[in-house]
This record gives structure tokens, C-alpha cells and sequence, in this order.
């Protein structure tokens, strides 16, 4: 295939070098993990019509050649089964099972306890053409102002680490979630704070956490890709 015929959606903010989804990192990664070229091409949230050739409205959106694949899981699906002679994201049927249990998790209780935190950090970030919906959107989600939202952030944050105890229990005895060397399972989770770290200064973990610890040998993979990204010290 010709160099650079992939190019992926890519939420940025007001910034176009901060790109902070945590489903497009996990897009990114995967794409990395498999050592494929892709041009990332910033896109903001009210940017619905620049991406409706992929029926839908959200981002990541990969095109791969006469491809098009939308959403993060079924992306990191398209690059398993389409490469498949190239290093695995899953090791097997087991680990892609496994995979979307953690994509689920990850979802359901990382993002959803980490967004209470960090959501008036995002406003602050995005395109000033995109300020008005972020807010009235996430304010009609959660039925308080985004100041609300994370006004008590304190005071939730030790209910946030907590969560993270599945983790935490896991990377106390091997580097990564996925054993020895990272693979799509991190990728998927690392993702999350990947999406804090670029937007937002609030400090999530502690540094003897074995999750921070993990979080560092994240930042550092791929020749340290992922911790280059815009933002903010982890």
C-alpha cells in the first residue's frame, strides 16, 4: 500500500496539536502497535459534516485505502483481521474476548468516574467554535453546569482511585495489563488518561501508584509518542 493512504479523524481542541480523545488514542495505539502510517487529521465536535461520509458523527474515523471503519473497538477489529500478519493486538480469540470485557470496564467505570473530574478542564480547551455545544451538551447529560460537575472533584477523587483497584492488583505483578510488553487492552485503558493528561492539570494519581508507574511505561512506548502529545505533566 502507498505510504500514507490511512488517515484518521482525530478530535483535536482550539489548539490542532492537542488531541485529546480517549477513543482516538486507543485508534492511534493500535495503529502504532501494528506499524502502520497514518496521517491524523484534527477534527472538532461541531466538524459533523466533514466525517458524514462515515454514517455517523464521533470520532475516531479511520480510512484504510477503500476502507472506512468508525468507533475505536471496531477499528482495533479491522486492524487485527486486515493485518494479521503484523504484530497481534489481542494474542488470539481469548485476548480479543478479554479485550472487550476491559473496553467495556473502561468505559462503564474509568471514563464515567474520570469525566466528573476533568470535564471543566475540557471547555476550557476546545475550539471556541465548539464551546457552546460541549457545554450545553454535557450540562443537559449531567443536569448541572460544567462548574458544578467538577466542583467537588476533591472530594471524589479517592472514590475514582479506588476504582482503579482491578488495575492497581494486576500491575503490582507484571509491567502491563497485557504481560510482558503492552497490547490492545492497554492501549484501550491507557487511553483514558491519556485524554486527562492532555486537558487537564488535575493530578489523578499518586506517584507510588503502580498505576502512575504503568502510566509512565505507557507514555514512554513507541518512542515515547504518547507522552510528546500536548498537555499537561502526568
Amino acid at each position: 500500500m502507498p505510504p500514507m493512504t490511512r488517515k484518521l479523524y482525530d478530535l483535536a481542541g482550539a489548539d490542532p496539536e492537542r488531541r485529546f480523545s480517549p477513543y482516538c488514542w486507543r485508534a492511534k495505539l493500535a495503529l502504532a502497535h501494528k506499524g502502520l502510517d497514518v496521517e491524523t487529521i484534527p477534527w472538532r465536535f461541531t466538524e459533523k459534516d466533514v466525517i458524514a461520509f462515515s454514517g455517523q458523527g464521533r470520532v475516531p474515523v479511520l480510512i484504510d485505502g477503500e476502507t472506512v471503519v468508525s468507533d475505536s473497538w471496531n477499528i482495533a477489529n479491522h486492524l487485527e483481521d486486515a493485518y494479521p500478519n503484523r504484530p497481534s493486538l489481542f494474542s488470539g480469540s481469548g485476548g480479543r474476548a478479554l479485550a472487550r470485557f476491559v473496553n467495556s470496564w473502561a468505559d462503564a467505570v474509568q471514563l464515567s468516574g474520570m469525566i466528573r473530574l476533568v470535564v471543566a478542564d475540557i471547555h476550557a480547551h476546545v475550539h471556541e467554535k465548539d464551546r457552546g455545544y460541549f457545554r450545553e451538551s454535557r450540562e443537559k447529560r449531567f443536569g448541572m453546569t460544567l462548574e458544578q460537575i467538577s466542583a467537588d472533584r476533591e472530594q471524589r477523587l479517592p472514590a475514582f482511585r479506588q476504582s482503579l483497584d482491578p488495575l492497581r492488583l494486576t500491575l503490582r505483578t507484571q509491567p502491563f495489563l497485557c504481560g510482558d510488553a503492552p497490547a490492545y487492552a492497554d492501549y484501550i485503558v491507557i487511553g483514558g488518561f491519556q485524554w486527562a493528561r492532555c486537558i487537564s492539570p488535575f493530578k489523578l494519581l499518586e506517584a507510588d501508584d503502580p498505576v502512575a508507574q504503568w502510566r509512565e511505561r505507557m507514555l514512554q512506548s513507541f518512542g515515547g509518542m504518547p507522552g510528546r502529545a500536548l498537555g499537561y505533566a502526568a
